[in-house]
């Protein structure tokens, strides 16, 4: 396993849908960092990562009583998070992070492996620092837009669900059934005219399930 896991390691560094410049998301991240120097948020919270699914998830509404820190930015990737997690994660000492990528990654041509490789890289990096913090990342979503990359979607899932089994710090979520309908597609309702992003029903969907895994002890 170790060796396979090094061989998927050395052709994701060798693959060129990693040579993205590393300043694309740096002005979003210095005013996360500008922001937290106004009004320091809370430690012990709990803060959300991610791709624009996360960025446009209005978690304050949804989840007003809880101790919720939004960093999502921009068509982000899980190499993205895990670039930033020492600015983004980190510094909040949270007791968990909720994670959303992949759909943007596989879009972009990366595998299932990849995708499974950098999450790994996020899980290590945080639980380096932060040994006690609990990681629940959602499943990439099937959506219309990609629906054509629903397979590989899918066995990416299967290989993060299988890695998070492992390990009792991290938790697996997957909507893909709940945002099925009668013909096995993804509900319309659940999207904004884009077809790929969530709309207000989306949202209440995923906050609704959700609510029992950020509330638990």
């Amino acid at each position: 396993m170790r060796t396979a896991v090094c061989v998927l390691l050395v052709l994701l560094c060798a693959s060129p849908v990693t040579a993205q410049a590393p300043d694309r998301w740096e002005a979003d991240i210095a005013a996360f960092e500008a922001a937290d120097k106004v009004s320091p948020p809370p430690k012990g919270g709990i803060v959300f990562v991610g791709s624009s699914t996360i960025r446009l998830w209005d978690t304050a509404s949804y989840f007003p009583d809880l101790k919720i820190i939004n960093r999502g930015f921009g068509g982000s990737d899980m190499e993205d998070i895990v670039r930033y997690a020492d600015r983004i994660v980190i510094p909040y000492e949270p007791r968990l992070v909720v994670v959303y990528s992949g759909d943007n990654d596989i879009s972009a041509g990366w595998s299932s492996e990849d995708v499974a490789i950098q999450f790994e890289r996020f899980t290590r990096i945080v639980h380096a620092k932060l040994p006690q913090t609990k990681i629940l990342l959602i499943a990439v979503k099937p959506s219309l837009l990609r629906w054509t990359q629903i397979d590989r979607m899918r066995m990416a899932n299967q290989i993060l669900r299988n890695y998070c089994e492992r390990d009792d710090r991290l938790g697996f979520i997957d909507f893909d059934t709940l945002m099925l309908g009668w013909d096995d597609k993804p509900r319309r309702e659940l999207f904004v005219e884009d077809g790929l992003h969530l709309s207000a029903q989306g949202y209440q969907l995923w906050s609704t399930v959700l609510r029992p895994w950020l509330t638990a002890p």
